[in-house]
């Protein structure tokens, strides 16, 4: 598992190191970038987090060098409290594109909180936010189909409609197997929401989703149980009518994965996903954690099919380690890299990872940069 250091533009917000936050991708339409966007998640120092992050690609520079941008959108109206375990989905509708926000856990309200539970959480009331990116207006929508709260479900988009399937609901502590149905409406006035409560749902949590076509996936891991994960594989598709959904034959998982306590990973998109074993041993295993990606394949007649779990090298050894220098690379604005005489620019070629020589370990921070290189 090779890992490549990135930086962060001039100009970009920081973004701390966040566990289950929500993350959409923002597809290219309509003259718009590609981008991921961030909102909430858990803080190292277990603060949870109310800010909407959108996370592009800058430049690409020399040296395969990657710089990204983080800016921090600033929302009005009803803004979405801090939680964490809930989804965000980008919905399309008449022209228009909006977000969806939905589910999560918050930490208890200070009026309620003691002593012995100042730091439980509790699910975040069912409400729907509906969130535009470009004038950042947020709204909150109740609707009486949605009675609890969740956390940890899998949030799947298309066109105007959000699919919700699975999540867990703590003031229960069940799984209920749900399947519910967003439509939203963007019309020039208010948005028309519409509900729908499905039967035919799964009971799972945490579940990574990766997408092996257009508006089809296949959903793997997570949990059925507090105490048991869910080795079953499950392909859905998304059409006109509604949902399907159909068993797939998982992978030959191996006794790492069958016998671990817990997993988690995501997706690698093209129908690809990488997921994690923590190591178990007393004393804790020199390799923290098991790498694996499983791939999933389409067959001739359209149909996705489950390939094989492979472990990948967890032998740090292979992989060049991140020396200080990597981490003190300084990005350039495009109208500078197109004057660079770096080379190939962005194409990369495996014959250079070892050749410092054509490619040099240091870069040049600007084009009148006056840096000898070899002191």
């Amino acid at each position: 598992l090779k890992l490549r250091a990135i930086s962060f533009s001039n100009n970009s917000s920081y973004l701390p190191p966040l566990r289950c936050p929500a993350v959409a991708h923002f597809e290219p339409r309509d003259g718009s970038p590609e981008c991921y966007l961030i909102h909430g998640g858990r803080t190292p120092n277990n603060e949870l987090s109310s800010s909407l992050y959108m996370l592009s690609v800058d430049s690409r520079g020399c040296n395969r060098k990657v710089t990204l941008q983080c800016q921090e959108k600033e929302l009005v109206g009803d803004v979405p409290s801090a939680r964490y375990g809930h989804t965000l989905s980008v919905i399309h509708s008449r022209g228009k594109t909006a977000c969806v926000l939905f589910g999560g856990r918050s930490y208890m309200p200070p009026s309620e909180r003691t002593t012995e539970n100042w730091n439980s959480v509790v699910d975040c009331p069912p409400q729907v936010f509906l969130i535009d990116l470009e004038f950042g207006c947020s709204s909150a929508h109740t609707l009486p189909e949605l009675t609890d709260g969740q956390s940890f479900h899998v949030a799947l988009a298309r066109e105007d409609c959000v699919y919700f399937l699975g999540g867990h609901i703590l003031s229960s502590d069940c799984r209920p197997p749900r399947l519910i149905r967003l439509r939203v409406e963007l019309l020039l006035g208010s948005p028309v929401i519409t509900c729908t409560v499905l039967q035919e749902g799964l009971s799972i949590t945490s579940a990574i989703t990766s997408s092996v076509g257009y508006n089809e996936y296949i959903i793997f891991g997570g949990y059925q149980s507090e105490t048991q994960k869910r080795m079953e594989c499950t392909y859905i598709g998304l059409d006109d009518v509604g949902v399907h959904m159909e068993p797939r034959e998982p992978p030959q998982w191996t006794s790492e994965i069958s016998h671990s306590r817990t997993w988690f990973g995501g997706s690698l998109g093209k129908g690809s996903a990488l997921f994690a074993v923590p190591s178990e041993g007393n004393p804790t295993p020199p390799d923290a954690y098991h790498f694996y990606q499983v791939n999933f394949q389409k067959e001739p007649d359209g149909e996705a099919s489950t390939q094989g779990c492979s472990q990948e090298s967890t032998d740090f050894e292979d992989s060049a380690p991140l020396e200080d220098s990597e981490e003190l690379y300084f990005g350039r604005e495009p109208h500078e890299l197109e004057d660079s005489s770096d080379g190939e620019g962005a194409t990369y070629n495996e014959e250079d990872e070892e050749d410092e020589s054509q490619t040099g370990y240091w870069v040049k921070c600007c084009l009148s940069c006056q840096v000898d290189p070899n002191t």
